[in-house]
């Protein structure tokens, strides 16, 4: 069996060096934070780390400061059902991904043109937990990539070559 590079996304609420400096360029660090205001100082700040670094950096719900602050990309939570963002005009190489959990969030963020999902959850068993089996019928229903999301570990890594995935994210995998 082959063994194919998975892209990485690695989910932060604050900023740790210590934690972006394990990650290899090729991971992709999403900024979200639920329980605060935007700190537009701190998002500068990783910002500038990142681009120092050679990864890429996202921003989690607020496409406009994303573009504004001239980040890579940004990630459109599965609740997040806004459509504003399609009348902005964007860089070529921005980044705009999005999660579900099920096949009415795939199809809202299909209208709003994500260019990959992260369907979740695939191990990690919880309310939304998919599973292999359903998450490969999930993914089969859209011709987008899919990135699993949710439980990934040393154990089960392995197991993502039993899945058409294009990488993994998480957080507890990356610290």
């Amino acid at each position: 069996m082959h063994n194919k590079i998975l892209n990485r996304y690695y989910f932060i609420n604050k900023f740790d060096q210590s934690h972006i400096d394990k990650q290899d360029k090729k991971t992709i660090i999403i900024y979200r934070n639920h329980d605060q205001t935007l700190d537009k100082e701190l998002i500068i700040k990783i910002r500038n780390y990142c681009k120092k670094r050679g990864n890429k950096f996202l921003l989690s719900n607020n496409i406009r400061l994303a573009i504004h602050l001239n980040l890579d990309g940004a990630y459109i939570s599965s609740f997040n059902e806004d459509k504003k963002h399609l009348s902005f005009s964007l860089k070529k190489k921005f980044i705009i991904l999005g999660s579900a959990h099920n096949i009415y969030e795939m199809r809202t963020k299909e209208i709003q043109k994500v260019k990959s999902y992260f369907l979740s959850s695939l191990f990690k068993k919880n309310k939304n937990f998919l599973g292999i089996y359903r998450f490969k019928l999930l993914s089969n229903l859209s011709k987008k990539p899919i990135v699993a999301l949710g439980g990934v570990s040393g154990n089960n890594f392995k197991k993502l070559n039993l899945v058409n995935c294009l990488g993994f994210a998480g957080i507890s995998f990356f610290e």
